[in-house]
């Protein structure tokens, strides 16, 4: 049963008989079977059939959300019992928002230094597909915005404030300043990420509120794209503060604290909610935990004590 609704949601991910067989290392009429199998075993048809994929029936949906939990609950079940034998090992996916990927190592590294038998996988997602992506068992855990998307059957742990600055040219036309203010910032030639990032939906919010329409030139959904044109002294950018911190010095650049108002949001750190949680998982939090107290000045008490409580079970997976 578990083979077939891991096949189940493979077609539900992908959306195609193919590529759903090959995300299975199986051949396409082995799906097909898997699938028949699972309708004749429950009685009722779940996958709309034509030439090719059309969905799933009301039922097939209802199937999916049962498939979901059953296989995340099977997969935790083997977990913790190969943790008792030999500590947690096996391959942790985390999803991240593109403007946390430079300092995720704050979070990797200790994790990876204390559990050496975890492989570690690290992408790149806006903050609503990070949920679906944790919500398909595609990624384990995610690093996003926990105050700008709506988080259900989710646990978060608040790490730091983004703030934002403007990403300029030494050199260019905003040299000596040592603030400036958004309403400044809406009338300089810009270069920003694309608008399925919530980074730019609220740099777009902030324009909008200081009395000017966002009007980049130029966008990309890479920061490394977008700090190459900065160079270029024709544009200027928006950066959160904290991925400039984790840059460094960056040669020909220099960034300047966007006020009037001063506006910041909360990047934390979404898992599963699920008890108990998997030993992998479970080892995060402690490191997420762990690093949210070394940046305590950049989080409030209020958002501290909003985590959510997880058995992390720190003395056993030691």
């Amino acid at each position: 049963m578990i083979d077939k609704l891991d096949l189940l949601l493979a077609l539900s991910r992908e959306h195609h008989f193919g590529r759903a067989a090959d995300a299975c290392c199986v051949t396409q009429q082995t799906l097909s079977a898997g699938v028949k199998s699972l309708e004749n075993q429950l009685g009722t048809r779940l996958v709309q059939r034509g030439s090719r994929f059309q969905g799933f029936t009301p039922e097939g949906e209802r199937v999916l959300a049962w498939a979901r939990r059953i296989v995340a609950d099977a997969r935790a079940m083997r977990e913790d019992v190969a943790t008792l034998r030999r500590g947690p090992a096996g391959h942790l996916r985390i999803a991240a928002i593109p403007t946390v990927l430079p300092m995720i190592s704050a979070l990797t590294t200790p994790y990876h230094l204390r559990y050496p038998d975890v492989r570690l996988s690290v992408l790149s997602a806006t903050s609503a597909t990070i949920l679906d992506l944790i919500e398909n068992l595609v990624a384990d855990a995610g690093l996003t915005y926990l105050d700008r998307e709506p988080l259900s059957r989710v646990t978060t742990i608040p790490l730091f404030k983004e703030r934002y600055q403007l990403l300029t040219a030494a050199g260019g036309q905003h040299d000596g300043r040592t603030s400036i203010t958004w309403s400044e910032v809406s009338r300089t030639p810009l270069c920003l990420l694309t608008p399925d990032m919530q980074n730019r939906r609220i740099v777009d919010q902030q324009l909008r509120a200081s009395g000017s329409d966002p009007a980049p030139t130029l966008e990309s959904n890479s920061m490394i794209v977008l700090m190459s044109h900065v160079r270029t002294l024709h544009w200027s950018s928006i950066m959160p503060a904290a991925l400039a911190d984790a840059l460094g010095p960056m040669p020909g650049l220099r960034t300047i604290p966007i006020v009037e108002p001063e506006i910041e949001h909360t990047i934390g750190l979404v898992v599963p909610q699920r008890e108990p949680a998997t030993p992998m998982v479970a080892a995060l939090v402690g490191i997420a935990r762990q690093l949210a107290r070394t940046l305590d000045g950049r989080i409030g008490k209020a958002d501290a004590s909003r985590a959510c409580a997880v058995d992390v079970r720190e003395n056993s997976l030691r």
